[in-house]
């Protein structure tokens, strides 16, 4: 690949190695700055040396280089490193305490409560720093929080939980990535709200959002095709409901609900096009590019600085430069430049995944669009228009079609079609969008502009329902593991490489990847069929129990649970993640043997055989058995209690056998169990 010959490539890559390093290793940073000072000498001498020969060690030291200071850059900014972070202090997660905060993001709400992503200020009159979600109560007084808000709590934090069964999404490590190592819960009436607001960029930028959506509002627009509207101009999609958004996902286009790449190049064509006027002469050319900056950089702002947004201004701000300049934009080195800014400034924007989605559908529509295109020669503009769209669509489709089933494990079969339909739409959207917007800022907005966008977006809308309702061309439920995901992304660009310029070398390589592809699952596959455990699930109000032999998994749990079991969330992760399916079901009894271990279950009969003894013991359905005296007679190894049980009674229970010295377990705050 040509763009590996590019120092930038192998400099960016070496800064990206060193991020991931320092975030799952963790160096001590005493170690990683003393090592970034000797090599930053090294490289200073053979710089200055000016010596032919020793140009392959300075190419090597600055790769070297390069990645260290990946590693401090990470280091730098990681919230967790910093002596002053909320999560050094014990205490507050052990009792009460107030702690002030400013409001920084409004989240989507939960069922049950307004959530908030806050900036930590002082916890018991001491300065603290950090960010932190806050859950504040559905209440019908609701506390009017505003972005730059200061907010005062008496509380406790509660620290982020791994999941509690197997191969479910890990929130937790997902909030870690943001750097939010912790939430807070309160009722409204426990806040007090100072009057003091902080007004910083983000203040601004919610407060501008705020006056469009008022405005739009008092225009009467629609609230379902306002809140599409709100996401596709500027990236917020706290509103939007989830039927809308399993929609666009199903039809594949849930990317446009997110501000990106597709809608800053919008942006860019659309103040192009506008300050067609203005000469290019050397100040009308000067003058053009720095409205065009501030115009994306307005956009930037009001749409919320996500990374996706961050990563499009920057990129677009780049080829504007270029064109500005009038060499001719080499867009690997506009892509790597505004990787490499964007990750100096924000490393953690590199564990996103829409960041990591938008980079990768962007470098295979600039690599392999091209290849797509030159298959068919169009004759006129009309198809060539569709074919470009197509061709771009399927080049994005296919770069992100490994990550998007690793994440998603999903795949929308008519992504081609809703993009050769609404491509042409959202063009015209986002320049009517665009406009509507600055009316509304400016609160003068006429009624028929505002129609017209809330008409448009209905009719998109009505495309995206309409295709998404044929569920039949939805793959769902596509297992890929980690090494999968790996060696599938290998095969891919090896295939590319040689159908752009066929060798037999490059068929050789092609070949290889695609057997080690092949041998990566049948290794994933073998090593499932191998395996033999029993799971304890974590199942709120029910008794929940997998047995599984390789791919075939027998489920234990109540007459009712099992008419349903097929639908279970917590079992369709599991057997998603393992390649299995449910195999038998089986109405719970009071044993379960397995791999030589008897499982006793007392359940809310409390009868058991005083002469049989158990391995283990599974409390459920709040037993209101005599534990101590259970725990006398059949004395066994560990206790457990799962998610049927009330929590004041699991406490009893751990009391208990802390007198026996006997293990306890319980799932609702270990997780599941698992035996193998």
């Amino acid at each position: 690949m040509k763009v590996l010959q590019f120092p930038l490539a192998r400099i960016t890559i070496a800064f990206v190695f060193g991020l991931l390093f320092a975030k799952y290793l963790l160096p001590p940073f005493e170690l990683v700055f003393s090592i970034i000072a000797i090599t930053s000498l090294i490289f200073i001498v053979i710089y200055l040396s000016h010596k032919i020969k020793l140009s392959i060690y300075f190419g090597i030291v600055t790769y070297i280089l390069s990645f260290l200071i990946g590693i401090s850059n990470q280091i730098i900014h990681t919230d967790y490193f910093e002596k002053s972070n909320y999560i050094h202090d014990k205490d507050v997660f052990e009792k009460p305490h107030t702690i002030d905060v400013t409001i920084k993001e409004k989240l989507k709400k939960s069922s049950f409560s307004d959530r908030y992503i806050v900036l930590v200020n002082h916890i018991k009159d001491k300065e603290k720093t950090g960010k932190l979600i806050l859950n504040i109560s559905n209440d019908s007084i609701k506390p009017n929080l505003i972005i730059g808000t200061n907010v005062r709590i008496i509380g406790i934090l509660t620290k982020n939980k791994p999941p509690n069964n197997p191969n479910q999404f890990d929130y937790s490590k997902y909030l870690e990535n943001k750097q939010i190592y912790a939430q807070l819960y309160a009722e409204p009436h426990e806040i007090k709200i100072s009057a003091e607001i902080k007004k910083d960029l983000w203040y601004y930028s919610a407060k501008l959002r705020s006056r469009i959506i008022r405005n739009l509002e008092q225009n009467n627009f629609n609230r379902t095709e306002l809140h599409v509207a709100v996401a596709l101009i500027m990236g917020q999609q706290q509103e939007i409901s989830p039927d809308i958004i399993r929609d666009y996902q199903y039809a594949g286009a849930v990317h446009i609900l997110s501000v990106s790449g597709l809608h800053i190049g919008f942006i860019l064509l659309f103040v192009t096009f506008l300050l067609k006027p203005i000469p290019n002469t050397k100040r009308g050319s000067i003058l053009k590019l720095i409205i065009i900056i501030l115009s994306l950089s307005i956009f930037g702002i009001i749409a919320g600085l996500a990374p996706s947004v961050v990563r499009s201004v920057t990129m677009f701000s780049f080829v504007a430069i270029g064109l500005h300049l009038r060499r001719s934009v080499n867009i690997y080195h506009t892509l790597l430049v505004s990787i490499l800014l964007i990750l100096l400034v924000e490393p953690s924007f590199l564990f996103d995944v829409g960041f990591q989605l938008s980079y990768m559908a962007l470098f295979f529509i600039v690599w392999l669009q091209p290849l797509l295109k030159s298959l068919w020669e169009q004759k006129n503009k009309f198809s060539t228009y569709f074919w470009d769209i197509l061709t771009v669509s399927f080049a994005a489709q296919i770069g992100t079609l490994p990550l998007s089933i690793y994440y998603f494990h999903q795949f929308p079969g008519l992504f081609f079609i809703t993009n050769l339909l609404i491509i042409p739409i959202l063009s015209a959207i986002m320049v009517l969008g665009v406009l509507v917007m600055i009316l509304a800022a400016l609160n003068s907005i006429p009624v028929f502009v505002s129609n017209l966008l809330e008409w448009s977006i209905y009719f998109l809308n009505k495309i995206i329902n309409t295709i998404a309702s044929l569920e039949q061309f939805i793959i769902k439920d596509i297992p890929l593991h980690f090494y999968l995901f790996l060696s599938s992304y290998l095969m891919l660009i090896t295939i590319i490489i040689w159908f752009k310029k066929p060798s037999f070398n490059k068929f050789y390589v092609a070949l290889l990847s695609t057997l080690t592809f092949q041998i990566s699952y049948l290794i994933i596959n073998w090593n499932i069929q191998s395996q033999q455990e029993l799971v304890i699930f974590n199942s709120s109000k029910n008794t929940l129990i997998a047995e599984r032999y390789g791919k075939n998994v027998t489920i234990f749990a109540s007459d009712s649970l099992l008419k349903s079991v097929t639908e279970n969330n917590i079992l369709q992760s599991y057997n998603l993640e393992n390649m299995s399916k449910i195999h038998k079901k089986i109405v719970l009894h009071n044993f379960i043997y397995f791999n030589g271990k008897k499982i006793l279950i007392v359940d809310i009969s409390a009868i058991y055989p005083a002469n049989n003894r158990p391995d283990i013991i599974l409390l459920t359905q709040s037993t209101k058995i005599n534990v101590d005296r259970l725990l006398m007679v059949l004395k066994p190894k560990i206790v457990i209690a799962d998610g049927s049980n009330y929590r004041n009674i699991q406490k009893k229970w751990k009391e208990s056998c802390r007198k026996y010295k006997i293990p306890f377990h319980t799932t609702a705050e270990k997780g599941f169990y698992k035996l193998d």
